[in-house]
């Protein structure tokens, strides 16, 4: 009776938690989600079978560990830069069609499994990619080149065709991360947002930039329009 009223409370509690982190498949899962998901098994594992704790030790942990973990995500939507020490950066594998072969050492990438992972999003030659970020997930995310089929020789000489979008705003709070990428600066971002009539970065949602195509952004107050 013990056990079968902790495995239901179990469940119940793993579902409610489920639903307030929100929906993510199994291939989305970040080094973080991965880590709870250890942590939650261990927790309901040791606790169902073990007669000396009781279920309100059971629904403690469960609310406890739900606290911290949507408490942690709710500081990361605040200070988006948290995210990268809690769940990582996407890292750039390939950039303006060159591949970054110390970045592909760092994750222990060969170029095996690289091709692997660009066959997954249908493509089956590096002359087909502009820009390949290596996801926290272990993911590939790819930005075709415009013209593949037109492209040869040396790589280094076809670059400048496709540029990748970046943001360099988000909730407010600019991207320090990605301006040193693109190497920019905050001084650089001001005056973006003053050709746009935008007093503040505090009254942009989000601001993407494309060498390509500019500045797109949106502010906070349009969300309800």
């Amino acid at each position: 009776m013990s056990i079968g009223v902790k495995l239901t409370v179990a469940l119940i509690g793993l579902l409610v938690m489920t639903r307030l982190l929100g929906k993510k498949e199994i291939s989305q899962l970040t080094a973080f989600d991965f880590v709870s998901s250890l942590m939650l098994s261990e927790l309901v594992g040791n606790t169902i079978y073990d007669d000396e704790v009781h279920l309100s030790h059971l629904i403690f942990a469960l609310a406890l560990w739900t606290l911290l973990a949507l408490g942690l995500e709710k500081l990361i939507a605040l200070f988006p830069r948290l995210s990268r020490y809690a769940a990582g950066t996407p890292v750039l594998l390939i950039r303006d069609g060159v591949v970054d072969f110390k970045a592909m050492k760092r994750n222990n990438l060969d170029f095996a499994q690289l091709g692997m992972l660009l066959r997954e999003n249908n493509i089956f030659s590096l002359r087909e990619v502009a820009y390949a970020l290596f996801e926290t997930n272990g993911s590939i995310s790819v930005l075709r080149q415009k013209e593949p089929e037109e492209i040869s020789g040396n790589a280094k000489a076809q670059r400048g065709s496709v540029s990748l979008p970046a943001y360099i705003i988000e909730n407010g709070s600019i991207n320090e991360d990605t301006l040193k990428r693109l190497g920019r600066n905050r001084l650089w971002v001001e005056q973006l947002l003053q050709l746009s009539g935008i007093p503040h970065q505090k009254r942009v949602l989000f601001a993407e930039w494309s060498d390509s195509s500019g500045l797109y952004y949106q502010l906070k107050e349009e969300q309800e329009d």
